[in-house]
């Protein structure tokens, strides 16, 4: 209850105290306040409503070998129900869970890999190494862990809001200084030719 109440607040306040927080073009150019979920699905709509999924996925567009992921989606928890039949005594098959695995990447674009590092790194040493070595430990405080870690990330937001962003501070580091990848704003389109980047 304290996570989700903190969570709902900080983002109500964050959309009613900062003006024009989800529009970037109105935002000063410095600006850190985004709205990156916001912008995915607006680009979602312009790409399957106005471009068309065949020039991006058919055979007029260049990533036509991504349908071929629907085909594993479907056999992979298949390979993994016949891996558990076939090796038993192996009780780390049955933890393997591919619809979530595969699910959690539809979060992936507005995220950054850092993100998900850090999600598998916690998950990993709470829900498996706590889970199998501490099991009491892990039930008196994994969920209050989960709502700490909820509740940390929206006290964090605000903290660094009034401590950086009442008095427009600019902080300079790689974590905020773009893609790293000076390959990442070349176009992909074939024919396209600009300088510094590969010819497709």
């Amino acid at each position: 209850m304290l996570a989700g109440t903190i969570n709902i607040g900080v983002a109500w306040w964050l959309l009613n105290s900062i003006k024009n927080i989800c529009h970037d073009d109105l935002l000063p150019a410095d600006s850190p306040w985004t709205c990156p979920g916001d912008r995915v699905f607006f680009d979602a709509s312009v790409i399957w409503g106005l471009v068309g999924p065949k020039r991006i996925f058919g055979s007029l567009g260049n990533y036509s070998a991504l349908n071929w992921f629907f085909l594993g989606g479907a056999l992979g928890p298949i390979i993994v129900w016949l891996l558990h039949k076939a090796f038993p005594k192996k009780s780390w098959i049955p933890l393997i869970n591919l619809p979530v695995l595969l699910g959690a990447t539809a979060y992936m674009p507005p995220a950054t890999p850092l993100n998900y590092n850090a999600w598998i790194l916690v998950g990993t040493i709470f829900n498996f190494f706590i889970f199998r070595y501490r099991k009491k430990w892990w039930q008196r405080y994994n969920y209050v862990l989960s709502a700490a870690l909820d509740s940390g990330v929206a006290f964090m937001t605000v903290l660094l809001y009034f401590s950086l962003g009442l008095e427009n501070k600019n902080i300079n580091w790689w974590g905020n200084d773009g893609e790293h990848c000076p390959l990442a704003v070349c176009p992909t389109a074939k024919g396209v030719i600009v300088d510094g980047c590969p010819a497709k």
